[in-house]
């Protein structure tokens, strides 16, 4: 048998420890992923570290470590440069960037997907309140949009779409990465007012949330997730699982934040209980099964 080389042992080492990023910080995705091709999951694994890390520098860690706003600042953008000179050259000291690198050239993600990105998270170091419609899709977009992207490169790896196909698919994508996101501010409303100082839904005002405002945020969702389920059937087997899970896990916070008044999502983070998540998937993954080619 063959030794590793040195490179490859520490690429599959970082391979791994974003795998451990991953299942450190979110039993939805990670349960989602579980249905992937290991290559694939693999992938997967790679990009929501990189994105973990990042959002880690804005959203507490940092600040937890004595960081000012000048200092995270300062480490975001030298996490994005180390990011993008990866890219190019496929190594990194970072070993979550070196994987994320690796995967990046992969798979065909470029630095028109990594730039938004950063350039939303190095908004949240800045006071988010009384955002416009369009500061607010612009985030959506950096933040969201482009990460469900860079998955959909992941999942079409070794798989021929006619480019019609591809602009559906890409579109499923970035509405399935916004259906999280605004998803993921409803539900961390108290976190990001009470902690955080930010407000990001416009016209919402910071620390309140009428009945009416919240309908609308889910109606919006709800419409996002109709455009998710009807690129499905142009996914690969195993991607068509993996998202059908994700958007059946998204629809299900949904119908949990529908039945909680507003005024309590200031107060308590709504979740999905374990046994129900596993209830869900299923139901999710035989809706799959029914939909579209198997390739």
């Amino acid at each position: 048998m063959n030794e590793s080389t040195g490179l490859e042992l520490y690429a599959r080492t970082s391979h791994q420890a974003a795998a451990v990023v991953l299942q450190a910080y979110s039993t939805s995705f990670g349960l989602a992923s579980r249905l992937l091709p290991p290559a694939t999951r693999g992938q997967i694994s790679d990009i929501y570290a990189l994105v973990r890390i990042a959002d880690e520098v804005v959203d507490g860690p940092g600040a937890e470590a004595g960081l000012t706003g000048a200092q995270q600042r300062s480490a975001l953008d030298a996490l994005e440069a180390e990011t993008l000179a990866a890219m190019d050259r496929c190594y990194s000291t970072n070993i979550v960037v070196h994987a994320f690198a690796e995967t990046a050239r992969t798979c065909g993600i470029g630095p028109e997907l990594v730039v938004p990105f950063f350039a939303s998270m190095r908004r949240d170091l800045d006071p988010i309140v009384d955002l416009s419609e369009e500061e607010y899709r612009r985030y959506i977009h950096g933040s969201a949009e482009v990460v469900g992207e860079m998955c959909l490169q992941a999942y079409l790896v070794g798989h021929d779409r006619e480019p019609d196909v591809r602009e559906v698919l890409h579109a499923g994508a970035r509405h399935l990465g916004a259906a999280f996101q605004k998803i993921n501010f409803l539900r961390d409303l108290g976190d990001d007012h009470g902690r955080l100082g930010r407000s990001y839904f416009p016209g919402v005002e910071p620390g309140q949330l009428e009945e009416a405002d919240k309908h609308a945020i889910l109606a919006d969702i709800r419409a996002d997730l109709v455009e998710v389920w009807a690129s499905m059937p142009h996914l690969p087997r195993g991607p068509r699982r993996a998202t059908a899970a994700a958007a059946g896990l998204f629809t299900e916070l949904a119908a949990r934040i529908h039945h909680t008044p507003a005024r309590d999502l200031l107060e308590h983070r709504v979740s999905v209980p374990a046994p129900v998540k596993l209830r869900v998937v299923a139901a999710a993954v035989r809706r799959a099964n029914a939909l579209g080619r198997d390739t």
